[in-house]
């Protein structure tokens, strides 16, 4: 049986100092840990803190996004040698993976990205990723880096998903560490608004991307590096905050569609519709109240009850324009049941 895939994220707080280099010592035992763990995963570390390692090399630099740009374009190649370098003496060779959004919303870009990390693997390397920030717009950027690591789980399957932060985990409204969460929508009021100076992502944001994992099959935990053994203890349950997979039979072509890719609009949907979804049923015309986007055939939607709850992503079958010219039609699929995943 092939190894089972394990995603760690780190956060820009979580290996970087305060003035936003990056902190040897810490890569250095992320190194260590992970070489543990090369035998028995097959893994992918999704990583921060390019644009901390670059900045210091741009001038009267004040965090535009032209800066951000420029500062990721040096501190990339910085900070994969500070890891190649870190991984040398456990004889672990590493790659570099910037990605873009569209990687994942086209399924052939993203089997394309698939089958390079299947070949990495077999070499025994392990892929390094971060956002290509130097061509990602606005409207193309990840949300932040928990996001691609969670398109990346969800569509590669992950056993695991695990995302380090600077706090150590969820802390409870007294500051105590929550260290099992059976369902994330119990544990929102416990976000904080704060975040750190140099990261994009903030609790909330994993609390988001922990829910969509979860609901994949794909077991999220929120760890830090302050402790001994940070990343080997908080994969066993002994430290940070574990949040406990749903039981998912989705295909790989479902897991993928189910992660979001790149959403090109949204639709909400009366009750009745919703009610036909559970049961598996495609979506007509009839039962869309409101279109928000425009689309065409083939692209990523979401869909929303009245309440604006998102239970669902599908695969357009109509263009946004063809679908409000066409709500009252009877029998006028928007999205047929095989490319409809519920959430």
């Amino acid at each position: 049986m092939a190894k089972p895939i394990l995603v760690i994220k780190f956060g820009t707080a979580s290996i970087t100092r305060p003035s936003g280099e990056p902190d040897l010592a810490i890569i250095a035992e992320v190194a260590r840990q992970v070489s543990l763990l090369h035998k028995d995963y097959r893994l992918i570390l999704v990583s921060s803190g390019a644009v901390g390692a670059g900045k210091a090399y741009i001038q009267d630099y004040k965090g535009t996004i032209t800066q951000r740009k420029a500062a990721a374009s040096v501190g990339n190649p910085l900070l994969v040698g500070i890891y190649a370098s870190q991984f040398t003496p456990y004889g672990i060779a590493i790659a570099q993976s910037l990605c873009e959004r569209q990687h994942f919303a086209n399924r052939h870009q993203f089997l394309q990205l698939k089958e390079t990390y299947d070949e990495l693997w077999s070499n025994g390397i392990i892929p390094i990723v971060n956002e290509n920030d130097v061509v990602s717009d606005r409207e193309l950027k990840f949300s932040d880096n928990d996001e691609l690591a969670t398109l990346i789980a969800a569509g590669f399957g992950a056993e695991a998903l695990m995302l380090c932060t600077s706090v150590g985990g969820l802390l409870d409204e007294a500051g105590q560490m929550v260290r099992e969460v059976p369902d994330v929508n119990d544990v929102f009021r416990f976000v904080r608004t704060d975040k750190s100076a140099l990261g994009l992502g903030g609790m909330a944001s994993k609390l988001t991307f922990a829910k969509l994992a979860t609901r994949m099959g794909i077991r999220v935990v929120i760890f830090g590096m302050g402790e001994k053994d940070g990343i080997l203890r908080a994969l066993g349950g002994e430290t940070g905050t574990v949040f406990t997979p749903q039981k998912s039979t989705l295909s790989a072509r479902k897991r993928w569609l189910g992660s979001g890719g790149l959403v090109a609009g949204k639709l909400r949907i009366d009750e009745g519709a919703a009610q036909a979804l559970v049961k598996r049923k495609s979506l007509l015309a009839v039962g869309v109240l409101e279109v928000v986007g425009e689309f065409e055939a083939g692209e990523i939607i979401e869909l929303f009850t009245p309440e604006n709850e998102m239970i669902a992503v599908a695969r357009a079958r109509e263009t946004s324009q063809a679908i409000i010219n066409n709500l009252k039609t009877q029998n006028f699929e928007v999205a047929n049941a095989s490319d409809i995943v519920l959430l």
